[in-house]
Parts: structure tokens; sequence; C-alpha cells
């Protein structure tokens, strides 16, 4: 049992004692005390005043004498107005670490077969052109929230949708025909992804020179696109492939093969997986069918033109297109299908979607319309939404070729940690392949852990430069102090000092033998809010929670570290107790570090 839950039971205990009465626990509200006051923990009084009947500092200092009497764990107390400020005995905080300690997963819930089961969608690229920045935002949040909600006791599926058919996947495969010469990414050397990319640009690039030439011969720039020869051809390209024209089909699969495993590569550089792939050319059918049974049971109706809608004045909302006169699907006809053969292939409680927030009005209007069409996770799906993700430079564009391509940042990135290390000389003495796996773990840390702790929902400016910083709320700041914390241990050890396995400190020695400073007790309390961080993270769906925590907690323990001798403490008890509590911020910092998808390197 925690310091808090402890209180919580000798609070109700005493307003029994004293006044006689059963108080609810969520009526005994417990916070950190204030900096500029004496204790660790404040009880908030004034919902006791009914029992009480006598003014709030007297309550306050009747419940406070209860338990300085009744409850070892409070050394002290003050009272300030209707504030109950406790100080919590050292013996107390060596309990609660010796507690810490013997859980190798502290604050990780484990999931059992009754968990509830909860799908994560993230990714989604398209297969014309590689993953870029926004992707990659994307992919950290995603992988994040999956092990944020795991670490809560829930079970969990990681999906991805591909969007692997429409005009754009034409126009990549258009170009390689009319341009490419036969090129592969064998003959190239180029990765799959980034050569069908090349194509998709090279199709913008003609284009527009077409639509030059023809408004140059006197077309309006309307008439000249609608006149595009390369546009026709791409639009008489799909229409091929969704008749399962053989050439067309075997074109788009050697295309996309190539990119999927261009994108293997980048998400396995990023650290990600997947469950369950799920490709929107297989879905939009399932969408069709699935539109054209809500129509038959009047959940939607039918235009003229035989175009097919759903009705959402009731619910404040406009009328929106499922099915296209011609009967072609709109990507929400995909989402539907995708919806059906997810709860087909698993019994999900939960649907959790990682989409960028220009999407905000679409699940809006999915989550409606997967409730109309009866999927009981419809109403409650929720979109995890957020800003999008720039260059102090600005904006950027996949068609004119200005995306900060995903490959070229991770590569970037490793490559300035190994500058930066060298510089400061963290990766001396070590062999090639440590420094190697040093400068991509530190790169890698940067990267994700600049993007995480930014709050999901708001826009932001990734600067690589910045990130990478030693010092400041960066990744490779906290994974310094860290390798720094094992390296305290690997002394500890080299000089035979041995932390016992699940107790800090021998029982004869734990009430009375150390007195602990105000600085260690912080340090225990931030180390123990690790689970309510956990917690909380889960309950938000946000990682940037568990990053912040982190950082502060590497900032306490660095002033700890500074402030106070480890190995060269005289007191054996003292100096086991802080090698102890320096293994467990290193084991909180990593478990954090570790839901955020970053390693944590030994040495640095």
């Amino acid at each position: 049992m925690n310091i808090e839950d402890k209180l919580v039971k000798s609070v109700i205990d005493g307003l029994k004692a004293l006044y006689g009465q059963d108080a609810p626990v969520a009526q005994v509200q417990l916070q950190k005390t204030k900096k500029e006051f004496e204790g660790h923990l404040t009880l908030v009084v004034f919902p006791f005043l009914r029992m009480s009947k006598k003014g709030p500092e007297q309550t306050a200092q009747e419940i406070g004498e209860y338990l300085k009497t009744n409850e070892p764990s409070v050394a002290a107390f003050n009272v300030i107005k209707g504030f109950l400020n406790l100080t919590i005995a050292s013996s107390a905080w060596i309990e609660l670490l010796n507690g810490i300690h013997s859980n190798p997963q502290y604050g990780i819930i484990a999931s059992t077969d009754h968990s509830p089961l909860v799908m994560i969608e993230y990714s989604s690229p398209n297969t014309n052109k590689p993953l870029h920045l926004g992707h990659v935002r994307n992919n950290l949040l995603g992988n994040a929230l999956a092990n944020i909600v795991v670490a809560n006791g829930n079970k969990v599926v990681k999906t991805n949708i591909v969007n692997d058919r429409g005009i754009h996947i034409c126009k990549s495969m258009l170009a390689w025909q009319k341009y490419g010469n036969g090129e592969t990414p064998e003959s190239s050397g180029k990765k799959g992804d980034h050569l069908v990319g090349d194509y998709y640009v090279a199709f913008d690039k003609h284009y527009k020179a077409e639509i030059a030439g023809l408004m140059e011969k006197g077309m309006t720039k309307e008439e000249a696109e609608a006149a595009s020869p390369l546009m026709n051809e791409a639009r008489e390209m799909l229409i091929k492939w969704e008749a399962g024209e053989p050439e067309v089909r075997a074109l788009w699969e050697k295309m996309n093969n190539w990119v999927y495993e261009g994108f293997n590569e980048t998400y396995r550089k990023l650290g990600v997986s997947f469950d369950k792939i799920y490709y929107e050319s297989n879905t939009y059918l399932e969408g069709k069918e699935k539109v054209m049974e809500g129509l038959a049971k009047g959940v939607f109706y039918q235009k003229e033109d035989g175009s097919v809608w759903a009705d959402l004045t009731a619910e404040g909302l406009d009328h929106k297109l499922l099915l296209r006169a011609d009967g072609t699907s709109v990507y929400m006809t995909q989402d539907i299908g995708t919806a059906k053969l997810r709860f087909a292939d698993y019994p999900i409680d939960k649907m959790i979607y990682v989409v960028g927030n220009e999407q905000n009005y679409h699940f809006q209007v999915l989550s409606i319309l997967l409730d109309k069409l009866g999927f009981e996770w419809g109403k409650s799906l929720v979109h995890f939404s957020y800003g999008m993700v720039e260059l102090p430079e600005g904006k950027m564009k996949s068609r004119e070729g200005t995306v900060v391509d995903a490959d070229d940042l991770v590569a970037e990135m490793v490559s300035t940690a190994k500058e930066t290390s060298n510089e400061l000389g963290k990766l001396d003495g070590l062999t090639q392949e440590e420094a190697d796996n040093i400068a991509r773990i530190v790169g890698l840390g940067a990267l994700k852990y600049f993007i995480l702790k930014v709050d999901a929902r708001k826009n932001m400016t990734f600067n690589p430069k910045e990130s990478i910083d030693f010092n400041g709320n960066t990744g490779p700041f906290i994974q310094y102090t860290y390798a720094r914390i094992q390296s305290v241990l690997r002394k500890a050890a080299e000089a035979g000092i041995v932390i016992p396995e699940h107790s800090v400190l021998p029982p004869t020695l734990l009430p009375t033998a150390i007195e602990l400073s105000e600085k260690e007790e912080g340090l225990i309390q931030a180390v123990a809010d690790f689970a309510a961080i956990v917690k909380q993270a889960g309950e938000d769906y946000s990682p940037s929670i568990i990053a912040n925590y982190t950082y502060e907690l590497v900032k306490e323990y660095n002033q700890f570290y500074h402030d106070f001798s480890i190995l060269r403490e005289e007191n054996e008890a003292v100096k086991v107790f802080r090698l102890a509590l320096s293994e467990n911020v290193a084991k909180v910092v990593r478990l954090g570090m570790g839901l955020l998808g970053i390693e944590v390197p030994d040495r640095m």
C-alpha cells in the first residue's frame, strides 16, 4: 500500500473516532504540499466541517493530532487555514522505496484474459510516395499510445490502413511507364518508396508543363486541366484498375511491392510495428456492400442520379455522400469497409484512430455512421487528433518534392548525434560498433523525444539542432542521466557494494537507521508518482505527460547527484540507500522512455 492510500485509510478511521461518522474515500483529498509550505502532502479539511461542526483550523488541528498519534508514517503536521500539511516520516519513504524496488515493472499494469481489447490505427501511408515528417509524428504517437494503453492493463492490436488505390497511385504508375525506362530499385540503388515517389513528382512536373503549353494556345486554366492528355490517361488507367485489367493490376502490384519494402525499412528504423495491415484495395468493396445494406434498411437514401447519401441533419451536421453517381466510393465508404473487416477479425472493445486534426469532421461523421450501421464501438470510437508538424523553414508539399523525407531525417539525426557526441568526447574509448550504436540510440531518441514531449493536439515545429542538445528538455539529456546512473552502479559493483535484491536496507535498519534529507524524500516521491503518471497518460491519451514527467524526474536527480555524495558517503546504510534510490530512478526512466519507444544506453 502506498503512503497516500495509508493516509486516506487513517483519515477515514480518524473521522470515525473523532466525530463518529463514516466518510467516503472520494471525500478525502490529498495533494502535494505547495513548495512555500512545510510538509509533503496536504489534506483539504473543508469537506469534514459538517461532521466536526467546528471551524476549519480546529478541525485540521484535531485530525492532525489523531494522525500523528495513530499513523506511523506521519512525523509532523502544521495547519494553514483549512489545509492540513503532513510531513511524512523517513521510515515511510524508505518503505515506499522498498515497494518500488521490489517491482521491476513498477507503474505498469499487466493485462489479463479479461482485459479490454483496444485497436489503434496509425501510419496510414499512400503508396505513391515515401514517408515524411508528418508520418513520423503519426507513427511515433501511434506507437507510444499503444505502449501506454498496454501499460494500463489493456490488450492492444496495432493496425495500419494503407491507401493503395486511387488516382494518385495511377499517376506514379503512368509516369513510370512513360519515363521510367524499366528502372527498378535494384537497377537504381534507390529504396522502392523513393523510386515510386520520384515518379509521382515527375508526373506533376510533366502535367504542369502540359497545362502551361495548352494555356499558351489560348485555353483557360480550367479548359487546359480538362483537356490534359496526361491526366486523362491517368483516369483511364484508374478505370482499367477498377475493372481488374491484368496488365494494369500487375504493374500496380509490382510498384506497390517496391513501396512496401521501402516502408518496412523505415518502420524498422523508427522502431514501430503493426499486428495487422489492411489495404484500401480490399476494404472499399466491403464498404460499398455495407452502404448498400444501410440503404436497404433505410439508414441511407439514394438520389435520382444513383448516388447514396446519409442525412445527418438530426445530428446537427449536413448530408454526407457515401457512393458517387457512377458507383465509385469515397474515403468514408472505405473507412466503413475497413471497420467491418476489423470487427469481423477482432472482438474490439475500443477503436482509436491516430489521424491529423484536418480530419476532425470526418471522424465525427464516421462515428455516427458506424453507430447507425450497428457497430457497438462506433459511438465511442476515439479520434486521436494531432496537429501539423513543420520545420523552421515552413510547410511541406509532396507534389513539389519539398517534403522532409523520413529516411533522410533519421540519417541526419544519427549523424548529428555522432558529431555532437564526438565534440563532447562522449564516444571516447568506445569501439566503432559501440559508437555507431550509441549515435543511433541518441539520434533517434532526440527525434522521438522532441516530437513526443509536445502536446499532440498542438501544431509544432521540429528543430533537429535543438533536439540533439545534451542540456535542457531533450532526449539526449535524459539518456545521458540514465547512462551516468549506470556508471555509478557499475563502480559500486566493482567496489563490492551490493544492493539487496528486493529490499533497500536490511529490515533491522529500516525504522530509524537513517534520516533522509528533503531532497531525498522529494526524489522518492517523484519516483513513486510514475504509477499515477502512466494512468493519467492512459486516460488522457497523452504521451507528452510521460515525456515531461521523465524530464522533471531526471532534473531532480541531477540536483541530488550534484548535492550529495553517493560512493564517497561514509555511512554504509546511507550509501546503499542512495544507490538503491539511483537504481530506481534509472528503472523508472527506462520504463518511461520505453513507453515512448526510446532506448536508453548503458554508456554514453
